[in-house]
């Protein structure tokens, strides 16, 4: 079967890890018979310096001819400049917005062999397997008005949080159909004390609970949330909040698994409904280029070789092959190969290319 993948590298970091999820992707092709087609495109400060924006309609173009996207990890300090017009992060708004990719997942587990890469204690962290679902092309990151200027008093910013009744809905309703294949609980997350359209969010999401009996919900504010998450994690199942709350919240819990180079993210136009079932998706690291370490072939791949997994499994259906991917993860990791970032005493420390290497060993056998 032939699958055509948009493989978007990026910048800093994102070429190296992006080609190692490749190299997993080619050996379960190989072993399963699969034949996944790579078109390559720029985007972030890649583009910026060839054509001068973030993302150019030939790109997209090529997205949305694809079954699915792959992306490394955009900006640095070279396109930083806060005057700058074009920001390589623009790439990555306008592929959430343009290809609709409302669902953002970003599954957050606690890995046996990994309980003491982490600076909280082990007791803490044991049995931590949650899912955030996050709202990604909406609130402030998308809201009009969205501008800087000068008044006589000085320089003034807006940015404007905005959702409607729809969007919320939407989004919340991909939480309760996760939580549904999980331990069936679910935590909406908002600042509905102080915020009017978090007021909105958990009246919304209050409404949409009458249609799921069989799933818990709960509300909690997002402060409540952030500390939670450290002192006791293992509570949450499922968690779904709106798209800054989502961004914070997330990069937060990555500390849960040692390190954001241990979690993938999934970017939905939808959710699948069933094993067979395919929606279509942008699947990345949740950590950024890391500009600093480029070059060095020491940045961890694993979450983009994740971040993969959850390609083959809900946006081509392939379920035992993302499996496959997982349990090689879990097998090199058993075995004591470590990049820098989860590092421990007596471990095998290993690069970038020697990590997706072993992994990819551990598919086709």
């Amino acid at each position: 079967m032939q699958f055509n993948i948009a493989a978007l590298l990026g910048d800093g970091v994102g070429p190296e890890v992006a080609n190692e999820a490749i190299r997993v992707l080619e050996a379960v092709g190989q072993k399963f018979g699969h034949d996944f087609q790579f078109q390559h495109g720029l985007v972030g400060g890649a583009s910026i310096d060839v054509h001068g924006v973030a993302l150019t309609a030939e790109t997209l173009k090529m997205c949305r001819a694809s079954d699915a996207v792959l992306l490394g990890a955009v900006g640095g300090p070279k396109w930083d400049d806060p005057k700058a017009k074009v920001r390589p992060e623009d790439g990555l708004l306008a592929l959430r917005q343009e290809l609709r990719l409302f669902a953002n997942l970003r599954p957050v587990k606690v890995l046996p062999m990994l309980v003491n890469s982490t600076s909280l204690k082990p007791e803490i962290i044991k049995d931590v397997d949650l899912m955030v679902v996050r709202e990604l092309t909406g609130g402030l990151y998308f809201g009009q008005p969205k501008k800087q200027w000068q008044t006589a008093e000085g320089r003034r910013a807006v940015d404007t949080m905005e959702y409607s009744e729809q969007e919320i809905e939407r989004i919340v309703r991909v939480g309760f159909e996760i939580a549904l294949t999980r331990r069936k609980k679910l935590t909406s997350v908002d600042k509905a004390n102080v915020l009017e359209s978090s007021r909105l969010w958990r009246q919304v999401a209050t409404e949409v609970a009458a249609d799921y009996p069989g799933v818990e919900l709960d509300h909690m504010l997002v402060d409540a949330c952030s500390m939670r998450l450290i002192q006791r994690p293992a509570q949450f199942d499922v968690v779904v909040t709106e798209n800054t709350f989502g961004d914070i919240l997330t990069d937060e819990a990555s500390m849960l698994a040692g390190s954001m180079g241990m979690l993938p993210s999934a970017s939905l136009a939808g959710i699948p409904e069933g094993s067979t079932s395919k929606a279509f998706g942008l699947y990345e690291p949740i950590h950024g280029s890391a500009p600093s370490r480029a070059g060095q072939n020491i940045a961890n791949p694993i979450a983009t070789i994740l971040s993969a997994a959850m390609m083959l499994r809900y946006s081509f259906a392939l379920a035992a092959e993302a499996e496959a991917i997982e349990n090689a993860v879990i097998a090199v990791l058993e075995e004591g190969y470590r990049t820098y970032d989860i590092m421990d005493e007596r471990k095998t420390k290993v690069g970038t290319q020697e990590m997706g290497g072993l992994i990819a060993e551990k598919i086709t056998g």
